[in-house]
């Protein structure tokens, strides 16, 4: 089968490669779309040691089931499905507390590390546990629904807050997380939402799907703004990017007895203003992947509640990838999330 395979730090290869044979309790997926992450486009560098190569990375995808292990009785051949990011093995104490995001034995696709290599979906066909499937509904297209795994990150965050109705909200960063939030909080009954980003297009598009306003970072100093709309701070803060920078700006934007979740994980370490935390006696939560939230976001996107339609940046083919991980990669402007299909 064709696949993208990072064969070294920075550099792409099409080329054929092995096709996946699946065991018993798994099913062969023929992909029809897979998007770009955020966390390949850092991992392509070797920054963050995640993506070593030579590995086909990729883990936001939707295709059609083509081959059935003998022990996934569920699921036939012609099937439209999508999947979890993340392999849990389903044994561990917290996969018997339905937390598999946060699985002993957690595997993810497309990434390889000192741990593990699991290749991933840039490819025609990825072989998938049956327990991670899940069944698309009718007139839910494979484009829509490899937004899905980002969509499931945002859900997993907001049911880490503790949100009411009403309350002021600032989402820092409007990435493809930071824009799903966005989009979460407005329909979760949220009073006001800011959002907070250095890029004029990306903050337009946050006030576009449901922020009241857009501070630019690099015009003004954010967290004044948000004092000076709000008098005391925001109820509840995201943090979508995961820098000092960005971290102690979100600090800074939370009212006296707030909340702050942290969902970025660009560096293993950040500075922290702890006093600042302590002493204004701050909730923290931390947000790590999604936890059953898969079901939730299939029906809000096919109700149309949720509308990603205007974050799918390029459809463009498999064979074409490494140009566009590298446009994703310089930063271009106007480029949010990049979908290929083998």
């Amino acid at each position: 089968m064709k696949a993208l395979v990072l064969s070294e730090y920075n550099h792409f290869e099409y080329r054929e490669v092995p096709e996946p044979r699946p065991t018993a309790d798994e099913v062969l997926i023929e992909v029809k779309a897979c998007g770009i992450c955020g966390s390949d486009i850092h991992g392509m560098d070797g920054s963050t040691g995640r993506r070593q190569p030579p590995i086909i990375m990729g883990h936001e995808a939707s295709g059609i089931i083509v081959g059935v292990g003998s022990e996934a009785a569920n699921w036939t051949p012609g099937d439209r499905v999508t999947f979890d990011s993340t392999i849990s093995c389903g044994q561990c104490p917290f996969c018997h507390q339905g937390r598999p995001n946060l699985c002993d034995n957690r595997r993810v696709f497309g990434v390889s590390c000192d741990e593990y290599r699991q290749h991933g979906a840039f490819a025609q066909y990825v072989a998938v546990p049956q327990q991670i499937l899940y069944r698309l509904p009718e007139g839910l297209s494979f484009e829509r629904t490899a937004v899905m795994e980002p969509l499931s990150i945002a859900l997993h965050a907001l049911n880490r807050t503790a949100v009411k109705i009403g309350d002021t909200a600032v989402v820092v960063g409007t990435g493809m997380i930071g824009l799903l939030l966005v989009q979460a909080l407005r329909i979760s009954g949220c009073g006001r939402i800011l959002a907070i980003d250095l890029d004029p297009f990306r903050l337009e598009m946050a006030c576009r799907l449901g922020a009241d306003e857009g501070l630019n970072a690099g015009q003004a100093n954010s967290v004044k703004e948000v004092i000076k709309r709000t008098g005391h701070g925001a109820d509840i803060v995201f943090e979508a990017v995961g820098i000092s920078d960005t971290v102690q700006t979100a600090i800074g934007c939370v009212r006296k007895g707030g909340q702050l979740t942290l969902v970025g994980n660009i560096l293993p370490k950040v500075e922290f203003p702890l006093q600042a935390v302590v002493t204004r006696e701050l909730t923290l939560s931390a947000s790590c992947g999604s936890s059953g939230e898969y079901p939730v976001c299939l029906d809000l996107l096919s109700r149309g509640v949720v509308n990603v339609d205007p974050l799918i940046s390029v459809v463009a083919p498999l064979a074409e990838g490494a140009r566009w991980f590298q446009a994703l990669y310089r930063g271009e402007s106007g480029l949010l999330k990049v979908i290929l299909r083998p």
